[in-house]
């Protein structure tokens, strides 16, 4: 093992995101909803009703991809586009019924699995880890996302 944690912290992210891609091809996590449209929906969870820009940046993606993302979602029906009370040309994002229903179950699905694989572990160890992988999160959000912008 690396002597130097900055090499350490490079090895582990590399395998956890190895990890985070053998989860989703080998679990039923992702059966009512891809990644990208789990934490799309958990934005809008948390953000509330929002344009499509606000989104956008809490994301950290462009209005353009967003907009297709929730082009493809809305067809879907998870999610519906209704007029600004304030601008007529601008929409604002919300999910429907169907998708918090898949919100919900897919959510459901990851905290199962999380709470197995780490069942060993004390609540102070998953309270340190929470925090951990929050400020890391942090951290990209703060250097990768505009200032200014909505920040998950």
């Amino acid at each position: 093992m690396p002597d130097n944690p900055l090499d350490e912290i490079e090895l582990a992210t590399a395998v956890l995101t190895r990890n985070f891609e053998l989860l989703r091809r080998r679990s039923d996590v992702y059966t009512d909803l891809d990644r990208a449209e789990y934490l799309l929906l958990r934005t809008l969870e948390d953000l509330g009703p929002v344009g499509i820009s606000a989104l956008a940046a809490a994301l950290g993606v462009d209005a353009s991809t967003a907009g297709r993302q929730l082009t493809a979602m809305q067809a879907k029906g998870l999610v519906e586009r209704t007029p600004a009370p304030t601008d007529r040309r601008c929409t604002i994002i919300s999910p429907t019924d169907e998708g918090r229903r898949r919100m919900t179950a897919t959510r459901t699905r990851r905290r199962k699995n999380t709470e197995a694989l780490l069942a060993d572990w004390t609540e102070e160890d998953m309270h340190a880890f929470a925090d951990m992988l929050t400020r890391y999160n942090r951290a990209v959000t703060a250097q990768y996302i505009e200032p200014g912008e909505a920040k998950p």
